[in-house]
């Protein structure tokens, strides 16, 4: 036989509203203790509400959707999915997931997202598919929203941003500031054909300009590790090959540091290599990997804006956070 609410309301001697308030994750003031006890008693009788007639009472799906560019084993992604599902289980919905990785599923995803698949979507996107006005429409239609961007002019939804250019504009200050002249960027393939740079490689040319260098060093090559490889390889093996690489991700970073190892240059001696993501890889590269971004990733701050737009009465107004990065200095610098 099923277990009940008022099972588990009296295994955690609370109430049955007091159930249902954890249960279904409504912004009700329960005391840190008192919920765990009411989550404890859930898990140990295995009860779990009826997701059919909530969804037909409410007229929700109990379902949540994220949005990312790919399913590639991004690390910061795989930390923001944990945390989505974590977070929704605890509060009884489910999670559904998209990949936006050209324009035609970027079409796609707004048709899927209008069409009701989920009560509400988190974003996290590279590249420029998923565009402002397409945003701006799924905004339009209601749908609660977050995107994780640093895009201006969105509204209708809370954006989440990461001073990125800042972060990069000061780690590339640093390998100029301790003698080197050449410094190139290894970058991801959305970025090099921008109109006009932004992110990483806004901050890159920041720091040149300020500096007083002229020379862009600009390739691609950060979308995965093979080409990271083969990239720094072409590039270290030229005559006048670069005294720096700042790559636009981690893992490009790293590849970077087995090129120039391979080509029997050393790091930092002979190239420096900055890169960004401060994923945990980079801790155990030898040397350990210098790198712009969070000092440690939790995602449960972008998370809940998503919630808490999913459980008010009215929709609450557009927000904007800003989550720190920073330059972390080890030793590929």
């Amino acid at each position: 036989m099923r277990p009940t609410a008022r099972q588990v309301a009296e295994l955690a001697n609370v109430s049955v509203a007091t159930v249902s308030y954890v249960l279904s994750g409504r912004n009700r003031p329960v005391a840190a203790e008192t919920r765990q006890r009411v989550l404890d008693a859930a898990r140990q009788l295995g009860y779990t509400p009826d997701q059919a007639a909530r969804s037909l009472r409410k007229r929700r799906t109990q379902r949540v959707c994220l949005v990312l560019s790919s399913f590639g084993g991004v690390p910061s992604d795989e930390r923001l999915a944990t945390d989505l599902h974590e977070m929704a289980d605890a509060r009884g919905y489910s999670v559904v997931s998209l990949s936006v990785y050209s324009e035609a599923r970027a079409k796609s995803a707004v048709e899927v997202l209008r069409g009701g698949i989920a009560d509400g979507a988190l974003v996290n996107l590279g590249g420029d598919h998923l565009t402002r006005d397409l945003l701006a429409g799924l905004a339009g239609t209601g749908l609660p929203l977050v995107v994780m961007s640093n895009e201006s002019g969105l509204a209708g939804c809370d954006v989440v941003r990461t001073p990125e250019a800042e972060a990069t504009a000061e780690a590339v200050g640093h390998l100029l500031g301790s003698g080197r002249r050449r410094v190139a960027f290894m970058a991801h393939r959305h970025e090099v054909y921008r109109d006009r740079p932004a992110g990483r490689l806004l901050g890159y040319t920041t720091a040149l300009d300020r500096h007083g260098v002229e020379e862009r060093i600009v390739t691609g090559g950060a979308d995965d590790r093979v080409s990271a490889y083969q990239t720094a390889t072409e590039l270290l093996s030229s005559p006048d090959r670069p005294d720096a690489i700042f790559a636009a991700s981690d893992r490009a970073a790293i590849s970077a540091i087995w090129a120039a190892r391979d080509l029997g240059l050393s790091v930092p001696g002979d190239v420096a290599i900055v890169g960004a993501g401060n994923i945990d890889e980079g801790l155990i590269s030898n040397p350990p990997l210098s790198t712009v971004g969070p000092l440690r990733h939790d995602y449960t701050d972008v998370v809940r804006l998503l919630f808490d737009r999913l459980q008010a009465e009215e929709p609450p107004p557009a927000r904007e956070i800003v989550r720190s990065w920073t330059f972390i200095r080890r030793g590929s610098s």
